[in-house]
């Protein structure tokens, strides 16, 4: 998985829709090979961001769990930690 794409599911308060269309951007960028694509290839890359968004908005929507929602501070800090602690910073 990249790592730039983060899990969506499950968080209080829920994923918004710029969150989804961000992972859905890594996703298409990651399966496509291109950051920013050409001129001949662009529309077919932002057609394809928009239906990676409204699928994954749907699976997010559709999923259940009995699990608490995961608080979205709380899961920051400890990557924060972790990422002070792997890179020093």
């Amino acid at each position: 998985m990249c790592r730039n794409i983060r899990t969506l599911f499950n968080f209080e308060p829920p994923a918004t829709e710029e969150e989804v269309r961000a992972a859905s951007l890594q996703f298409v960028r990651k399966v496509s090979g291109f950051n920013a694509p050409s001129q001949a290839n662009e529309a077919a890359f932002k057609q394809a961001v928009q239906d990676v968004t409204e699928i994954a908005r749907r699976l997010v929507d559709d999923l259940v769990t009995a699990a608490p929602p995961r608080n979205r501070e709380k899961v920051a800090a400890v990557a924060r930690a972790r990422y002070a602690k792997r890179f020093g910073g």
